[in-house]
């Protein structure tokens, strides 16, 4: 696994111009904690401002357009967010996914875009209730990974998973350890097969169920869990920075 732990904030569709004394509160306190990587993907309107803000924190967006500049009103390409700040990406979120119906191709389309412009990418991929209570889980997240994985050739580089396992956000289930534990490992197997070992090696996996500065630690101790993709917690700098020492502490462990 790679060296330090990747602690990202997805701030969604929230924030104004006042959410930038939490993003300098966030870049400031990162600096006191180096054994992690911490970054943080803001709205669209918010991409140029917190990468002048930061000194110590990456800066990236949630989505970008896969294609070249053209008339498609209202996307932003990723071109655009580079040239914004953003040095990565979220691509394949559950809610783009479920909210705007994407699928498989049109990920590896802005995947391809993204690489083109220079970014990082943070491939989300994620199974519903239906999915995980079927016994199909496993087969359905590695079946989405398998369809982008031939835009990486070299994964170190480029390539962070983020594990979201949509039946344990808002149903009143949760993932246990065990769970998260497993379907990681698997990740990491398909890794391995397609890149070898020493290669997939500093490939992160994240996870992304709603992580808490409460739960951070068992979490990010997992065997295979390089880090978290972080939601409404990475929305007040104290809540997030509470799963960033986490992060340190399992790094001191």
């Amino acid at each position: 696994m790679a060296e330090r732990p990747y602690i990202v904030g997805n701030w969604k569709m929230f924030g104004t111009r006042a959410m930038l004394s939490e993003a300098r509160a966030i870049d400031r306190a990162a600096q006191r904690y180096m054994k992690v990587e911490v970054a943080v993907a803001p709205p669209y309107t918010l991409i140029h401002a917190v990468h002048r803000e930061a000194e110590q924190i990456g800066v990236g967006a949630q989505d970008c357009h896969p294609g070249a500049e053209g008339p498609h009103t209202g996307d932003i390409n990723a071109a655009m967010v580079a040239d914004a700040g953003a040095k990565f990406v979220i691509v394949g979120h559950s809610e783009r996914r479920q909210d705007h119906g994407e699928t498989n191709e049109l990920i590896n389309a802005k995947i391809d875009s993204a690489i083109e412009a220079g970014l990082r990418v943070i491939l989300c991929c994620g199974e519903s209730l239906e999915t995980r209570d079927a016994g199909d889980a496993e087969a359905f997240v590695l079946g989405q990974i398998k369809s982008a994985l031939g835009s990486f050739e070299d994964p170190a580089e480029r390539l962070t998973i983020a594990y979201e396992p949509i039946w344990a956000i808002g149903t009143g289930r949760t993932a246990t350890s065990a769970d998260i534990e497993a379907m990681h490992k698997a990740i990491r197997g398909l890794l391995d097969e397609t890149y070898g070992a020493e290669a997939s090696a500093d490939v992160r996996i994240l996870y992304g169920g709603s992580v808490k500065p409460e739960n951070a630690k068992e979490i990010l101790s997992l065997p295979e869990v390089g880090g978290a993709l972080v939601g409404g917690a990475s929305l007040s700098a104290e809540s997030f920075l509470g799963i960033v020492v986490a992060a340190s502490e399992t790094e001191d462990a």
